[in-house]
This record gives C-alpha cells, sequence and structure tokens, in this order.
C-alpha cells in the first residue's frame, strides 16, 4: 500500500509540475530573468508548494519523534549551520538552474513530455552526483 500511494502521490507530483510550467526550461528560464522579461507565476507555484508544506513540516519539527502517517521515523536533519559547503553547493546548484532552465525532479518530467534532449543533463547532473561523492569520500 505504501508503494502504491508513493506512486500516486509521485505521479500527482509529476503532473503538478508540469501543469504549473516548472518542467518547462523556458518558463523557469523567464521566472529568473528578473531584469527582462520577468514572469512571476513560479513565484505563485512556490507559494502554493509552502503553504502546502507548512503545518506539516512545523509538526515534524515540533515532535520529539516525528513519523511518517505509516509510523515510520522521519530523520530530520541536525547540522544547521550555514557553512561553505552548503553556500557553494547552493550556488553551483542555482546556477545550473540558470544556466540550463532545469530543476533535477522536473528533468524527470521532461523525459515524459517527450523533450529526450534533457538526458544530457540528466546525465551531467548524474556524474556531478558521482564526482561529489568520490571527492567527499561519502
Amino acid at each position: 500500500m505504501k508503494n502504491f500511494l508513493a506512486f500516486i502521490f509521485g505521479g500527482l507530483f509529476s503532473v503538478g509540475l508540469m501543469v504549473s510550467g516548472m518542467s518547462n526550461p523556458e518558463k523557469v528560464l523567464d521566472f529568473l530573468d528578473l531584469f527582462g522579461d520577468w514572469d512571476a507565476s513560479l513565484a505563485f507555484v512556490m507559494m502554493g508548494a509552502i503553504a502546502v508544506a507548512f503545518i506539516p513540516f512545523q509538526k515534524a519539527l515540533r515532535s520529539q519523534a516525528p513519523k511518517t502517517i505509516f509510523n515510520e521515523p522521519i530523520d530530520l536533519p541536525k547540522n544547521n549551520k550555514i557553512d561553505p559547503k552548503l553556500i557553494s553547493g547552493s550556488l553551483l546548484f542555482g546556477i545550473g538552474w540558470g544556466i540550463a532552465g532545469i530543476c533535477p525532479a522536473p528533468s524527470f518530467t521532461l523525459i515524459g513530455l517527450g523533450h529526450y534532449q534533457v538526458l544530457y543533463f540528466i546525465v551531467a547532473m548524474l556524474a556531478g552526483v558521482l564526482i561529489h561523492r568520490k571527492w567527499a569520500g561519502a
């Protein structure tokens, strides 16, 4: 049942990405173009996502031992320091998103939309993950 629900909610998330335009690189680049033809519509998508997630996240943060609806423990990060690794990772993510107009999760929805050139992005993203794992010793 848990895997079935994960499939359903993952599919719903994918449909939401497509309907909202989050999987369209041109729309994302227009959102990031603050000094050009700025498209603010994705800001509303993000605000909606924050509104939906706010209460469950607050509940998990305030709980001594947060659990999922399947009574499995939620492992929240213990480190909340802003360090050079966090800043450099955020910058690298943002620069990559700004250059390609593609965020990692929506990149997979683009395959479903028939944009097979996104495979270049996905291969590069996975290579970056592997390089980081080797470099960080994870």
